[in-house]
């Protein structure tokens, strides 16, 4: 999601390549209003569409959103099915849109949980996408990143009882290599709206060395404005990534 970059922000330093977002508060938004949580889900959903472009314009190029956890199914069976619900008609209206806008979407977690009728609705949208080269929308849904990584640890055992590697060929970088979001940029910030600071099994790996920023706001108020804080915040960090700068130790003060 590649453009000129917001002029709110310092550009003397580099911005964030890719933002990953726990998008939380939508039940809270919508109690504070005296409304069903379902209509703080809808007005979550409209929310995305806004950062899409947002991100896009602030020089991000790939968004990756927490949207359902691989524990949300716990959650009351009417609630489940009206995100079902959400996430298949935002599929079905916004495919089309993210292909002229030359977004690529694609969907990462279990799919095999989904209804027939959602899984073709995923397989459509991401086949619609698949030649954008401005940008990616990843949405996390059914996702936990402990599953993730046991997942890469699977496909390399199938892969050494096969004989076709080593075990001493399994290194960070190659299991690396097996987990989703492996060919898109780290993660460098990662963002969690609401107040709660706490990651929820998502993307454990991946944002090893993300920088993280905790907001009060709530997902469906989280606008531009609260980005561009988010992405100051996250240039005013220094990144050193378990180095040290030349200023030494009084760098860590």
């Amino acid at each position: 999601m590649a453009s000129r970059g917001s002029a709110d922000s310092d550009q003397s330093t580099p911005g964030p390549r890719h933002i990953a977002i726990i998008m939380d508060g939508n039940g809270r938004w919508a109690a504070q209003r005296g409304l069903p949580p379902s209509a703080g889900h809808k007005a979550g959903v409209e929310r995305i569409r806004d950062l899409v472009s947002a991100c896009k314009e602030r020089g991000v190029e790939a968004l990756t959103l927490f949207a359902f956890s691989s524990e949300n199914w716990q959650r009351p069976p009417k609630e489940v099915e009206l995100l079902m619900s959400l996430f298949h008609s935002y599929l079905r209206k916004e495919a089309r849109r993210m292909r002229e806008e030359g977004v690529r979407l694609r969907v990462i977690g279990r799919r095999d949980r989904f209804s027939p009728r959602l899984q073709r609705a995923i397989t459509e949208a991401e086949e619609i996408t698949r030649d954008g080269e401005r940008g990616n929308l990843v949405i996390a849904a059914d996702y936990g990143g402990r599953w993730d990584i046991a997942q890469a640890a699977r496909t390399m055992a199938e892969e050494v009882a096969a004989g076709r590697r080593t075990p001493d060929s399994i290194t960070e970088q190659t299991l690396g290599d097996y987990l989703l979001l492996a060919d898109l940029p780290p993660v460098d910030l990662l963002i969690r709206s609401s107040g709660e600071q706490r990651i929820s099994n998502f993307i454990l790996w991946q944002a090893a060395y993300s920088e993280f920023y905790f907001t009060d706001t709530l997902w469906p108020e989280f606008d531009e404005a609260a980005l561009d804080q988010a992405i100051q915040a996250y240039r005013q960090r220094d990144r050193r990534f378990g180095g040290r700068t030349d200023g030494g130790l009084a760098a860590q003060a």
